[in-house]
């Protein structure tokens, strides 16, 4: 081991929590013999230098160039699995991706989060219960849900769409129950504007992801869960370009004709399509660390 390794390893001695410490040390230790081993040359840490100030230049609160970075390079998904692959229980995560927006609309039961005119769009309604791990009803969890239009792209993302379109928050009812209209996603592809386009250009890798709507849902007393729903015969589920199917997570939909449920429950009038899923949530706190 080169002295300044050594030497760079030790300065961070006087980090008091424990756990930080570690993280620090070993990630200092790992960036100094990926140096070392691959022999790297100043030009190529000018390249390197250059592509990270390049991606942070591109983050904002609209876009995370960094979590896209990291859900290509498979990152996401390894943290994910170490943290999550244990629990068969609880609903499986998935990435969080990088076009999450805080603090959008709080809906009603059933309500559209669909903002912008469709023209002969069959309506999608997905519903079902957040449950803990006893299968027993969580009321007031909260269920955020996002996904892109039809065009492939998400709001904040598309000067056309208004902010708030295909977004929005719900609350679990009585017997857990949640429910919200919206229109089937579609296979999409990722940004390849930035940083992360110009990786996968080099790398003749795709930009493609399945058809999928995301959830985060929270609740007082339960870890926070992460995931998506994939649609099922999607081309992309066995090539997602950030690796986040998992098999559990891919549902189908079933049409469903005007009945009296869609119109007094739902107020569905028409011909739609029916996503039928319940979450399960398992018991304690956030595993977040912020001292």
């Amino acid at each position: 081991m080169h002295d300044v390794t050594m030497s760079a390893i030790n300065s961070f001695e006087q980090i008091q929590n424990s756990r930080s410490k570690i993280l620090i040390q070993k990630l200092v230790k790992a960036i100094h013999q990926y140096i070392d081993e691959v022999e790297l040359t100043q030009s190529e840490w000018e390249v390197a230098i250059d592509f990270l100030t390049r991606t942070g230049q591109l983050c904002h609160d609209q876009r995370q160039e960094y979590i896209l970075l990291s859900d290509v390079l498979g990152v996401s998904m390894l943290v994910d699995e170490i943290n999550h692959s244990k629990n068969v229980e609880q609903t499986p995560s998935t990435v969080f991706g990088p076009f999450f927006i805080a603090n959008m609309p709080v809906r009603n039961y059933a309500e559209s989060i669909v903002e912008e005119n469709i023209d002969n769009e069959i309506p999608l309604l997905v519903k079902g219960k957040i449950l803990n791990q006893q299968g027993e009803a969580i009321v007031g969890a909260k269920i955020e849900v996002w996904q892109t239009a039809e065009n492939g792209m998400y709001s904040g993302q598309d000067p056309q769409q208004t902010i708030t379109n295909l977004r929005g928050a719900f609350i679990s009812q009585v017997q857990g129950e949640y429910a919200f209209k919206s229109i089937l996603p579609v296979s999409y592809q990722i940004p390849s504007d930035g940083t992360v386009g110009e990786l996968l250009n080099y790398s003749k890798r795709h930009f493609w992801r399945p058809a999928h709507i995301h959830f985060m849902i929270t609740a007082e007393g339960y870890q926070p869960l992460v995931t998506h729903l994939f649609i099922q015969d999607d081309e992309y589920l066995n090539g997602d370009a950030v690796f986040g199917v998992k098999e559990r997570l891919v549902v189908g939909f079933q049409q469903q004709h005007p009945n009296a449920e869609g119109q007094a429950k739902f107020a569905l009038d028409q011909r739609y399509n029916l996503i039928h899923y319940d979450f399960v949530l398992s018991e304690g706190a956030s595993d977040v660390d912020t001292n």
